[in-house]
């Protein structure tokens, strides 16, 4: 993991490097994202395991978080919010392998600041593991800045349980669900474009509305249900989180990532297969989804 995270860590410069007139720098913004997104694909194309691809491409993306822990104003916070996206030992290792490899070392950065980070992350007691918050409910609220102490433990009394699937079109969501939530009703994007007859390529406003009404009609009702939908960014999957989360639902997130050969396949035999172009476009979007976004996620290959 380490020796990948060392060969990517830096493949965003390239995209990313510019001189700063102003300062007389030169500058890498986002290089770190950039990199993850590298990582990704590559990792992908060499066939690596989905959930080791993904603690690989956590640590590219945040493998320069380290350095920077005394300009936090709750240091504390960045290494337990990091203990839940990456791996905060390996984080401390990389940081000081890349320090130590420089034959210029930064003397505003020095390495007591990557041991610091070391000892704050211990202190939490979240530095070989993740932070170990009180329940579920207190990590979700914590992501969601509305924890308003480590030490509480909020009520986990839930109004209902929603199961929110993603993937690539030809995943095997519909499989998914008939095998592992076969007494649960499903919200499905799908079916909805199909009971519209909109085409996917089309306005999706209608289907959206509809989508949020019936997962609204469940909510109120306290019954449990599965959403299923693409949904393959943050982004997409906040908007239906968001409304689960004003209902108090727990929410579990499934995401499904065969390998590419095996959603092309699978697409082609679907009733309404979606064009291959349309899937490789998707594939360099995709972002599985990490613990600051529901209760529980489960990643699939």
């Amino acid at each position: 993991m380490l020796l990948f995270t060392a060969l990517f860590h830096d493949a965003g410069k390239p995209a990313t490097t510019h001189f700063d007139a102003e300062s007389g720098h030169t500058r890498s913004p986002r290089h770190a994202q950039i990199g993850a997104e590298i990582a990704r694909r590559v990792l992908r194309d060499l066939g690596c395991e989905l959930t080791l691809r993904e603690e690989i491409v956590s640590l590219v993306r945040y493998h320069g978080r380290p350095p920077y822990l005394l300009e936090k104003g709750q240091p504390e916070r960045e290494v337990i919010t990091l203990s839940w996206l990456a791996n905060n030992r390996l984080l401390y290792l990389f940081a000081l392998a890349d320090y130590r490899g420089r034959e210029c070392r930064s003397s505003t950065r020095p390495e007591d600041t990557l041991h610091l980070w070391k000892l704050v992350a211990e202190e939490q007691g979240c530095f070989e593991r993740p932070y170990p918050f009180a329940n579920e409910q207190a990590r979700f609220l914590y992501f969601r800045e509305r924890l308003s102490s480590l030490h509480y433990v909020p009520r986990e009394d839930f109004r209902s349980r929603v199961t929110l699937v993603s993937g690539l079109p030809g995943a095997g969501k519909d499989t998914w669900l008939a095998r592992h939530r076969s007494s649960l009703p499903v919200v499905s994007l799908d079916e909805i474009r199909t009971d519209l007859e909109v085409e996917p390529t089309e306005n999706q406003g209608g289907v959206i509305q509809l989508a949020r009404e019936r997962c609204r009609e469940y909510l109120r009702a306290g019954v449990d249900f599965a959403f299923n939908a693409t949904n393959i960014t943050r982004q997409m999957r906040q908007r239906w989180t968001h409304l689960f989360e004003d209902y108090n639902a727990r929410i579990e997130i499934i995401y499904l990532e065969p390998p590419v050969k095996t959603i092309l396949a699978q697409n082609k035999n679907r009733d309404k297969s979606v064009p291959e172009s349309v899937i490789w476009r998707l594939i360099e979007r995709v972002e599985p989804p990490n613990a600051a976004e529901g209760h529980e996620y489960s990643l699939h290959g």
